[in-house]
């Protein structure tokens, strides 16, 4: 690894300037069980000094939870930083397991209202859909999100697990300054059609789960055994038994190289998604979610490490050897729909 800053790209031909990582807020107030509320404001404060930028959210998690978390940081740093959230996604609470999309524009307008309110901010700097209703035409929606730019209420606009085709649909509407999918050593599915369309179309992609919900980390090797009741991960087929062993032995490449860098595994998988920014010709920000200040320091520093042809050409075959889908339903993803 070398010394340097973190260092800053644009989202988007038009899009804000960020740092080259940011921070995904979600486990601070939901789906990654239980949380230090003061330990994660510390986490906040402590990627900003590292130059971490944007901070992403969604109305979903936590049912507002998350937004009203992020709102006092946001009001002592508003000139600092760019606040990312998403509509269009409800978890009910009687049934963590289902999922209720909705992108019509009634539904559109009032989740807009409701994350101002919850975030305290005039104005939204990234304002995601966040899952696609295919009873509804994306261009439609994509209409609406663009009044919401010119009533001055959103900057810019986003997707997240759209095809390439959705997203070039709805650039015909209005820019689309970024892309969020899954994208990782284990996850590759939007290379076929999303990377492509995105880079045509000079939009950013914003990987999240790039440390694969945290199993790139070595951080645990069963999420029914090694993680509390109530963690999101317990749902998820690449995390749990048979799958999750095999799954496990696929670190034994990442273990190598990070040796070689006196690295982490973590940041090896976190220097391959930074590495696709110059292997696909496009602005990539990744957005790993941490709630300590210890693992925002070790993430921020793995754009730092710099992987070899030959290191990359070791990693390359992990994905097409990972054991289970990354959702039980792949319905809602862009892979599922491509």
């Amino acid at each position: 690894m070398t010394d340097g800053t973190l260092a800053r790209t644009r989202l988007g031909t038009g899009g804000p300037e960020v740092g080259v990582q940011g921070l995904g807020c979600m486990g601070m107030s939901a789906a990654y069980g239980p949380t230090d509320a003061g330990e994660a404001r510390a986490t906040l404060e402590r990627a900003l000094e590292l130059g971490v930028t944007l901070y992403d959210t969604a109305d979903a998690y936590g049912a507002g939870a998350n937004e009203r978390f992020l709102a006092p940081f946001l009001k002592a740093h508003r000139d600092e930083v760019a606040v990312a959230t998403k509509f269009a996604l409800t978890i009910p609470p009687d049934d963590p397991t289902r999922r209720i999309i909705r992108n019509d524009a009634p539904y559109v307008r009032r989740a807009v209202e409701e994350s101002l309110r919850r975030l305290d901010v005039d104005v939204i700097d990234l304002y995601y859909m966040h899952r696609r209703d295919v009873d509804v035409p994306v261009e439609e929606t994509v209409g609406v999100m663009a009044d919401l730019v010119r009533e001055g209420k959103v900057k810019h606009l986003g997707l997240s697990e759209v095809t390439g085709g959705e997203l070039r649909a709805a650039q015909r509407v209005h820019p689309i300054a970024a892309v969020q999918s899954e994208w990782s050593l284990f996850s590759r599915d939007i290379e076929a059609g999303v990377v492509p369309a995105a880079r045509e179309l000079g939009a950013a992609l914003v990987p999240y789960s790039p440390l694969g919900r945290g199993f790139l980390t070595g951080s645990f090797a069963d999420a029914d055994t090694d993680l509390t009741e109530g963690d999101f991960r317990r749902q998820l087929p690449r995390c749990t038994g048979s799958n999750a062993a095999a799954n496990a032995a696929l670190l034994e490449p990442v273990r190598a190289v990070a040796a070689g860098h006196g690295a982490t595994v973590g940041q090896v998988a976190l220097a391959w998604v930074h590495q696709q920014a110059l292997v696909h010709g496009l602005a990539v920000v990744p957005i790993p979610g941490t709630r300590s200040r210890t693992r925002v320091e070790e993430n921020t520093a793995a754009t730092r490490v710099v992987l070899t042809d030959g290191e990359m050409a070791l990693l390359e075959p992990i994905a097409s050897q990972v054991a289970g889908n990354r959702y039980d339903d792949m319905a809602l993803t862009s892979a599922g729909r491509e």
